[in-house]
């Protein structure tokens, strides 16, 4: 007889509801999927925490713990969601659910085979981050219109680095939403949007909400 093939497993930091804070998605209930781990250590990283604490459940309880929230909206997040395997059909199981879908990723790896029902919010890893040389090109070409493509900015060089990229891709008409936004605390914000406005640049400038709301620091939120 065949052996009976293990449920699909999951490493979790936190499943919480609270106020999305980014994208075109922001000031929406939320509830967010934080999985841990992570392969980058960009410089302005917020979520360190992920990167190795969680508790490891098997994919229908963490179903269960997300869809029991009764939230419309749902984000996978971490850490980078994409390292684990089994986040793909949690994702698939979450719209089949119903919800409305985010993936937060860092774009260094493979976003094409993300069910087609997800908004993936993809960054591009800007200079400053001292990640910027593990930006998965080839995931442009995957990008649609439910998709956003994010730049976290922290000086001048950022923003001119991230200005090439949504012009030499065409970024604007490629995906629903193409993001500017600031390093928290690095660099003040009215600079980034002088020089968009300047360079009349198709993009949204956005703010971490959540980080005005409750302290910068706070996790759960």
């Amino acid at each position: 007889m065949p052996q009976a093939t293990s449920e699909p497993q999951l490493t979790v930091n936190e499943i919480f509801l609270s106020i999305q804070g980014e994208s075109t998605w922001a000031g929406l209930p939320c509830v967010f999927v934080r999985l841990t781990a992570c392969d980058l250590r960009c410089t302005y990283c917020d979520t360190a925490y992920a990167f190795h604490e969680g508790r490891r459940l098997p994919l229908s309880k963490v179903l269960e713990e997300t869809l029991a929230f009764d939230c419309p909206l749902i984000e996978l997040t971490g850490g980078e969601p994409l390292l684990q395997r089994s986040a793909l059909p949690l994702m698939t199981a979450l719209c089949d659910a119903g919800r409305t879908v985010l993936l937060e990723t860092s774009g260094a790896h493979d976003i094409s085979k993300v069910d087609s029902r997800v908004h993936r919010i993809m960054d591009l890893k800007t200079p400053d981050s001292g990640e910027c040389g593990r930006n998965l090109w080839s995931n442009i070409d995957h990008l649609t219109q439910c998709d956003e493509v994010k730049f976290v900015i922290g000086s001048r060089e950022d923003y001119e680095w991230a200005r090439e990229q949504v012009c030499k891709f065409g970024l604007s008409q490629r995906v629903k939403a193409v993001l500017f936004s600031p390093v928290f605390g690095r660099i003040q914000p009215v600079e980034i949007v002088n020089w968009i406005l300047a360079d009349k640049l198709e993009v949204r400038f956005q703010l971490q909400m959540h980080k005005f709301i409750w302290d910068p620091q706070q996790r759960g939120v």
